[in-house]
């Protein structure tokens, strides 16, 4: 199911699938595989929502010598029969993170981790990234660089609920600190990121439905700085 929070980006995607985007004349064909782990996959009802846990992972791939973009904001629509509650746990705010790390957030926050490999030039990097509860409308990715210099900084999803066929909007901007360390652009290749599913807040992410022809319909735009854009709608089995 791919109708959860992810961001890292981008943040986050549930289907597997590659898609060639909507190019700029003259830029790299980037393609996007996504590849979303769901558990349970079974959806819950409005009285008792189903909490989820949400693998998802990503591979941007530029083929040849070509320029390798950076992501640098994304559009994620979550279907209805989603629902996210971020309003009923301990919460964390950018400036908190950005000012303190983790250490100034509650610990209860803390809702998943992720990581990657990233091109700073020609030489590959790891970013570390905490998925935090923001509260109602956001989820904040904590995101620390070590190389090709240390960065630490927060990538803010803003959410907003949606009618029709989506329930919720998730837009984000990868700040200018993540996209280019020490004047090398940073370009990313894969994201690994797991949200939702904890104890301490098992409903976090959670499911109230599947629609009559049991699949959720998905959709993401990502913006590359080639100019490129990025789009696909797909759906995904529920039951």
């Amino acid at each position: 199911m791919r109708k959860f929070l992810i961001p890292a980006i981008g943040v986050l995607a549930l289907v597997a699938v590659e898609v060639a985007p909507t190019i700029a004349q003259d830029s790299p064909q980037t393609t996007l595989t996504v590849t979303p782990t769901v558990s349970p996959n079974k959806a819950g009802t409005k009285k008792k929502p189903q909490g989820v846990k949400l693998n998802v992972k990503m591979h941007f791939e530029t083929p040849g010598d070509l320029e390798k973009p950076i992501f640098q904001t994304g559009v994620v629509f979550f279907p209805k029969g989603s629902l996210y509650n971020g309003a009923k746990y301990p919460k964390c705010t950018e400036a908190k993170l950005n000012n303190g790390g983790l250490a100034a957030c509650p610990k209860d926050s803390i809702m998943g981790k992720g990581t990657g490999d990233a091109f700073a030039d020609t030489v590959i990097t790891h970013p570390d990234i905490t998925v935090v509860n923001g509260g109602g409308n956001k989820v904040l990715f904590w995101t620390i660089l070590t190389n090709p210099a240390r960065v630490q900084k927060t990538v803010v999803g803003n959410i907003t609920k949606q009618t029709g066929k989506y329930a919720y909007k998730l837009t984000f901007t990868v700040p200018k600190a993540l996209q280019i360390v020490a004047g090398v652009p940073i370009s990313v290749r894969d994201l690994s990121v797991t949200a939702g599913g904890k104890a301490k807040a098992k409903d976090w992410l959670a499911t109230t439905s599947c629609p009559a022809n049991k699949k959720w319909p998905f959709s993401v735009t990502a913006s590359l700085s080639t100019g490129a854009t990025v789009e696909f709608a797909d759906t995904v089995a529920c039951k």
